[in-house]
């Protein structure tokens, strides 16, 4: 009898065309054009998930992007249910803008790496897990837990309907443990569990003067220029020594510990790594802290975005109306994310000069998040990795941020193990995204195992 690893091993090419399949299908959901193309992602991932055998499938409306809902719930009120999450949204990209070296919506298999937008973020890693469920259903007709998935498709604008579709049906989606792999490893060959999150604070600073755009040669020295103050704003943003300047940003966040540093030393790189990754000539950051200190264990406020004034080609001798900035911050445990944008939105209303007009604009936030690695569920996650990887993992944090993972524990109150399968070199967000071909079926695998382990 076949097992559904011996399945997963003689299906693993079929396995990858279908995620080619569903990379190829542009689900931007931060750009209403393709809100066709979001839905169309959807529905093809419902299609998919009632053709493996599970039950109540359903492509479910929200302000926004629809959620794909599905179970199969006859492991017996003695197992477990495992919610697993995922998202099918992805970020925008363009060939020529971006300067990928292939088509982002077009998948190519390179040097063991599958290149495509979506790839690694999220939607290789999270199709991993219909590909267990599908082991399990075509070999043994059954899951060895109860199972229910859900996907999202608005994860990259911060899952914004999400609270209140759980807030809805909290009754439906009652779980013993959460799932979710949407993060990333350091080395392919050490496996990893992230047992922290970042939060998150977006804002827009939007500064205006003039109530249009005005001649530089008749106006400019006279009336105020949008861009340079904005620029002078941002400036102060930061101190010297590179600590954030808003009076009281720090005043919540733990100072970290010898035991912390130990356990973020495990898996640190040397700054050479991330120079060589990044392709920048230096380090920047609190002298205080190492690189990955910064990245996992400490707070930033980063500027994602300038837009002022004339872009295009050649010259333009133009005083701008007004000048925006897009300002993001990672929050660390016990940072309130509104709390965050009410200090900067203060902060900036104290830099801000009289002659102009500043206003700042809260777009999305998101709680940090952690879980006990003593947990049962994560010791399974242990020993499916161990499975999965012939070798035990780390515990390791990360410096991005899954909004639902404290979503999930504060309106469902169910904690989520989080099986990153993807490297953090995959460049998600960027040109030339990738997904290791290695890792999309160790990790079917390991998925297969954590069932198995969870069952236990």
């Amino acid at each position: 009898m076949t097992t559904p690893i011996e399945y997963a091993h003689a299906n693993g090419a079929t396995f990858r065309q279908q995620l080619h399949d569903l990379i190829r299908i542009p689900s931007v959901s931060t750009d209403s054009q393709y809100a066709g193309d979001v839905r169309r992602a959807a529905e093809w991932l419902a299609a998919e998930l009632k053709r493996i055998g599970m039950e109540n499938v359903a492509v479910m409306p929200t302000a926004g992007h629809p959620v794909v809902y599905a179970d199969w719930l006859h492991a017996g009120a003695d197992k477990p249910t495992v919610l697993i999450y995922g998202h099918y949204d992805v970020q925008p990209a363009d060939k020529v803008k971006d300067n990928w070296t292939s088509e982002p919506f077009e998948p190519i298999e390179r040097d063991g790496f599958i290149y495509a937008r979506g790839s690694s973020d999220d939607k290789g890693q999270a199709y991993i897990h219909v590909k267990a469920a599908e082991a399990y259903l075509k070999t043994e007709g059954k899951l060895p837990v109860n199972v229910k998935f859900i996907l999202e498709g608005e994860e990259e604008i911060g899952s914004k309907n999400l609270q209140d579709f759980l807030k809805t049906y909290a009754a439906m989606l009652k779980a013993d443990v959460a799932v979710i792999s949407d993060t990333g490893m350091t080395s392919a060959d050490q496996p990893e569990i992230t047992r922290s999150l970042r939060g998150l604070t977006y804002m827009e600073l939007n500064v205006t003067a003039s109530s249009k755009d005005l001649h530089s040669g008749g106006y400019g020295g006279a009336i105020p220029n949008p861009a340079l103050i904005l620029a002078q704003m941002v400036a102060k943003l930061h101190n010297p020594d590179n600590s954030i300047a808003v009076p009281g940003f720090y005043d919540k966040v733990r100072p970290l510990t010898d035991a912390d540093r130990s356990e973020i030393a495990k898996l640190a790189l040397p700054d050479s790594e991330y120079l060589n990754i990044t392709g920048a000539p230096g380090m920047w950051g609190e002298a205080a802290y190492t690189a990955d200190e910064r990245i996992v264990a400490r707070p930033t406020l980063e500027i994602n975005g300038l837009l002022s004034g004339w872009t295009g080609e050649g010259a333009k001798t133009v005083l701008p109306c007004k000048a925006m900035a897009k300002i993001s911050c990672r929050l660390v445990a016990d940072q309130d994310p509104v709390e965050i944008y009410e200090l900067v939105k203060a902060y900036i209303a104290q830099i801000a000069p009289p002659n102009v007009h500043a206003e700042l604009k809260l777009i999305n936030a998101g709680d940090p998040a952690s879980i006990d690695p003593t947990l049962p569920v994560m010791q399974a996650a242990v020993r499916a990795y161990e499975r999965g990887w012939g070798k035990a993992p780390l515990y390791s944090r990360t410096g991005g941020s899954i909004p639902v993972v404290a979503d999930f524990k504060r309106i469902l109150n169910v904690n989520t193990v989080m099986l990153g399968f993807g490297l953090n070199t995959d460049g998600t967000h960027g040109p030339d995204e990738h997904y290791s071909i290695d890792m999309f079926h160790k990790g079917i695998d390991t998925a297969i195992y954590y069932l198995e382990e969870v069952a236990k």
